[in-house]
């Protein structure tokens, strides 16, 4: 059996209860009635009928309508979900899943990097995410699997981004699985990460790393242009390096494309930080939400965040023009362009008790 030694990346986990203090900008809560606390926030989208989901891996997916909140389906571990028509989305729960020390830690039973159809708060599991990653790893680095996105093809399947694969993933109704592209290992700075432990007055650990070191492309989320391409978002992994995260672009029915060498992919924004969600709006807009300025190091690790930053991208020629729509955010994890027009974005989103879905004026 094979060894697999589980590499440093970004862990996307919860902080914990315990708040750290942030100053964030003006929002408008988009649910002040509500009468229990929201828990891990993740994906974030609109409904048929003008509703705002999101996905709380807490308790399941919630609905948001008129400023009340309700249970839409009970999933603990949902990362993101997507609607597919009137009370009917598709949904993704998370990991980590693999094989480590040459074991599987996948439980065939359980619930985890699972894709579901849920249609009257009733979820069906339609595709092993997990398992699909243990029997075919499309990125040769390790055995790993932590879906984080998703969205809906016209086709009634959909892509998943894999954020412990490296990979972006297509699965549909009938359980058919497949890899579309992986993103590439490249070499990252670690002067952010010198820098957050105060080099060179820092532990030796980190501040005797070489300059650069090889750096995991985390997959965080995927969406489909106005050209019919797949646009990825990257976050890259240890050592958690500033301004070097970037979204890609796949070409129209493309399998099996090694982002890196391959023709079919291409990056077409770049500069970004902790890249953790992609949205196209009504208009075509490309929405990226940063985590965090100092990166997902500083929000998970030293719990000391920095504020996030959502930007607006307008089609056109490559590299995509961007520029920032809202800043200091508490720790944003993902956007959508509510049922009103307004945009909206999860904010304290792995801080229970604070999370909160909020309107970006």
């Amino acid at each position: 059996m094979s060894r697999v030694i589980h590499r440093p990346r970004a862990g996307l986990l919860a902080l914990g209860a315990a708040a750290v203090l942030l100053a964030g900008p003006a929002v408008a809560s988009a649910a002040k009635s509500a009468a229990a606390d929201l828990g891990f926030l993740f994906g974030l989208s609109t409904s048929k009928d003008g509703s705002l989901l999101v996905a709380d891996a807490t308790q399941g997916i919630v609905a948001i309508r008129g400023g009340e909140r309700t249970l839409f389906a009970p999933l603990p571990g949902v990362t993101d979900v997507a609607a597919i028509g009137n009370g009917v989305v598709f949904a993704i729960t998370g990991g980590p899943v693999g094989i480590y020390d040459g074991e599987s830690n996948h439980d065939p039973n359980g619930t985890a990097a699972r894709l579901y159809r849920v249609s009257r708060g009733q979820a069906q599991e339609i595709a092993d995410l997990g398992l699909f990653e243990i029997q075919n790893n499309p990125h040769p680095a390790e055995f790993d699997s932590n879906p984080f996105g998703l969205t809906v093809l016209n086709g009634g399947g959909v892509l998943v981004a894999d954020a412990g694969g490296n990979s972006i993933i297509y699965a549909d109704v009938t359980g058919v699985i497949d890899w579309v592209a992986t993103l590439p290992t490249e070499l990252g700075s670690t002067a952010n990460i010198k820098a957050l432990f105060g080099c060179p007055a820092g532990p030796p650990d980190f501040c005797l790393l070489p300059d650069m070191i090889p750096t995991e492309p985390v997959a965080t989320d995927v969406v489909i242009g106005p050209d019919g391409a797949a646009y990825v978002s990257e976050l890259k992994g240890f050592p958690a390096p500033a301004g070097e995260s970037r979204v890609w672009r796949i070409e129209p029915g493309s399998v099996h494309a090694e982002c890196g060498t391959s023709d079919a992919c291409q990056v077409v924004a770049d500069g970004f930080t902790s890249i953790v969600d992609l949205d196209v709006g009504p208009d075509g807009t490309l929405y990226v939400t940063e985590l965090d300025e100092a990166s997902w190091w500083a929000v998970e690790v030293f719990q000391a965040p920095t504020g996030g930053t959502i930007n607006a991208c307008q089609w056109g020629s490559f590299p995509l023009t961007c520029s920032e729509v809202a800043t200091g955010l508490p720790i944003p994890m993902s956007t959508t362009i509510g049922g009103d027009g307004s945009l909206y974005t999860t904010i304290w989103s792995l801080v229970p008790g604070l999370a909160d879905v909020v309107a970006v004026p």
